[in-house]
């Protein structure tokens, strides 16, 4: 009987696919992309090396059958990382030719260099969903939180706020009145506990809660919801009326109040699942 290291599976084919994607975009453009240094080119690049490395970590513990002395959930780190990497992908995918292949001035190398990162930064895009789907808790089975939707929207809702933060940051847009200093509490508050819930579910903690876990994030997830309600109410009234805006750059300030609605669309559906999940944390 012939012995093969590697089995045969949709899921690591989908992984080695991702690996193999995530390499090839930066690689390309490392090579003959000719980046400049920092901002947005930073961003792609540690997107897709970020990306890359975290699939590979987790090939490798699977195909060594080392998950038992890894001290983390297995049940839940490997959606969670498929799951960010997605994320992280598909802002490169987008930022990456708008910044560097629109209405740019390249030699034909270059642009082909850029072109083809771009390409593969997509089809990595989808392997990690195509991952994601086939990784996540199906109707009816027990499985780790981060398999379930409520576990997934905590990943979607931390990824947003990093968005915000580099946003409102650059140049800081949330300084001239108290109220948007309010909404800034919020995004960090409503940051901090969604990746506190994520980090105690991968570390396999959530039994050092004082609380039950389920509880807490009922009470969690209401809270976040009252407290995107008003940022979602807030941000817009006193950055676009002519009686509080002190003007800026007036993109980012619109796609941080949309930015806004959509976690709270997403911390609203969080709590809608959360009344009505039954798991099991591993």
């Amino acid at each position: 009987m012939p012995v093969t290291w590697f089995p045969t599976s949709q899921l690591l084919w989908v992984r080695i696919a991702a690996v193999l994607f995530t390499c090839t975009a930066f690689s390309v453009v490392a090579n003959g992309g000719w980046l400049p240094h920092g901002g947005m080119a930073d961003w792609c690049i540690f997107s897709w090396a970020f990306s890359f490395a975290c699939t590979l970590l987790v090939l490798l513990v699977e195909q060594c059958s080392l998950q038992s002395r890894i001290p983390v959930s297995w049940s839940n780190f490997p959606i969670t990382v498929a799951c960010y990497a997605s994320l992280l992908c598909l802002s490169a995918s987008i930022i990456f030719p708008v910044f560097f292949l629109k209405g740019q001035n390249l030699s034909q190398e270059v642009r082909d260099h850029r072109i083809a990162s771009t390409v593969f930064s997509c089809l990595a895009t989808v392997a990690y969903m195509v991952e994601v789907s086939l990784s996540k808790a199906r109707p009816g089975e027990v499985a780790g939180y981060m398999k379930t939707a409520p576990g997934l929207m905590k990943v979607c809702q931390t990824f947003v706020a990093c968005i915000i933060f580099i946003l409102v940051s650059d140049p800081v847009s949330y300084d001239h009145h108290p109220a948007l200093k309010w909404c800034m509490a919020v995004y960090c508050i409503c940051f901090i506990l969604s990746m506190a819930v994520v980090v105690l579910c991968v570390g396999e903690c959530t039994g050092c809660l004082p609380v039950p876990f389920s509880k807490f994030l009922s009470a969690y997830g209401l809270l976040a919801v009252i407290m995107y309600l008003s940022a979602t109410i807030l941000w817009p009234i006193f950055q676009f009326d002519k009686k509080y805006s002190r003007g800026g750059d007036q993109t980012k300030l619109i796609a941080v109040a949309v930015l806004t609605g959509l976690n709270f669309l997403l911390y609203l559906a969080d709590l809608a699942y959360s009344a009505r999940l039954v798991f099991v944390s591993v």
